[in-house]
């Protein structure tokens, strides 16, 4: 049976879900012509949605996983809301192995958290079931460029440079360039967020260092261990 850690931030839930579901819709529109039947507008795809249900225990289990030691079922409530009161995205991360501990396909993925419901059962006893609805986040911003053009009505040789605003998400920029490698080797108290920020001026690029050392973080992106070397691609 393959082993499933799920990260919510740096949060990694105790007791990995049974089942994930991931719904990824295109927008895609049907128009009527007149005479002509129908049509399919093909659109761009619409921003994937996540919905699984976890398990908090309220004591102690020897099959859940508590990195930092034992926390009760109100620290992770309390974890949650602040995901979803925050008004900020945060990284959705399932790292998978197979039980040789050889590593299968990764989900990773900026969301928001859009919901979360709690139910208390009494054949549970006392342990929690939460189930959690993300939503994908795609960056979005301006960015001004100068363009240097003709002036319209001014004479033919006469030019001007003015500024315009473009409407960029974040696929559309540019990723660091991957043709340059350096190593880093790991210092006490380093996340591979802060090594990602420093190196790359943005922590959110701390999947690009992941993928390229799965062979060395193998307990996936937060098992950084002082004295690790790394590879910065682009850097």
């Amino acid at each position: 049976m393959a082993g499933y850690d799920f990260y919510l931030d740096r949060c990694l839930l105790p007791v990995a879900p049974g089942r994930l579901q991931v719904s990824i819709r295109n927008e895609n529109k049907t128009v009527k012509l007149i005479n002509e039947g129908q049509v399919n507008l093909l659109k761009a795809a619409g921003l994937t949605e996540i919905e699984f249900e976890c398990m908090i225990p309220q004591v102690e289990y020897p099959f859940a996983v508590y990195p930092s030691g034992f926390r009760s079922a109100s620290w992770y409530l309390e974890y949650f809301e602040r995901l979803k009161s925050g008004q900020r995205p945060f990284q959705f991360i399932v790292t998978r192995k197979m039980p040789d501990g050889s590593p299968l396909y990764g989900t990773n993925i900026k969301v928001s958290m859009e919901d979360y419901r709690i139910t208390e059962d009494a054949e549970d006893g006392f342990d929690l079931s939460v189930k959690i609805k993300l939503k994908q986040y795609r960056e979005y911003g301006t960015k001004s460029v100068s363009v240097k053009g003709a002036v319209t009505g001014a004479p033919a040789d006469t030019s001007s440079t003015y500024t315009v605003s473009v409407e960029l998400t974040r696929s559309q920029e540019s990723a660091p360039a991957t043709n340059k490698v350096r190593s880093y080797t790991v210092k006490p108290g380093d996340t591979i967020f802060g090594i990602a920020k420093e190196m790359y001026g943005d922590g959110s690029k701390y999947t690009l260092i992941y993928e390229n050392n799965r062979d060395t973080i193998k307990g996936g992106p937060y098992d950084l261990r002082a004295g690790q070397v790394i590879r910065l691609p682009g850097v």
